[in-house]
């Protein structure tokens, strides 16, 4: 290899050295704010946390159709009971 290209992969070697450090540090704040905001210290327990999560939001929007169909039952109901007859 030349000079020149010795240099470049140790720029490019030296610019993931810092990305890699840049990320753990994100990283570390994430887990964190996870920490602080949900008492969370783990990637595997947010994980965890977002699918009980998930599956609450599931349960309340199944919820809020079977009302919406109630709802929209009884509307029907009362405006077929006020038409009047032809």
């Amino acid at each position: 290899m030349k000079e020149q290209e010795l240099l470049n992969l140790k720029k490019e070697i030296e610019q993931s050295k810092e990305d890699i450090s840049k990320l753990k540090g994100r990283k570390e704040t994430l887990l964190e704010q996870l920490s602080k905001q949900y008492g969370i210290k783990t990637i595997a327990a947010a994980k965890k946390k977002i699918k009980q999560l998930e599956a609450g939001i599931e349960e309340k929007q199944e919820a809020i159709q079977a009302k919406t169909v109630e709802l929209e039952d009884k509307i029907n109901e009362r405006s077929t009971d006020t038409e009047e007859p032809s």
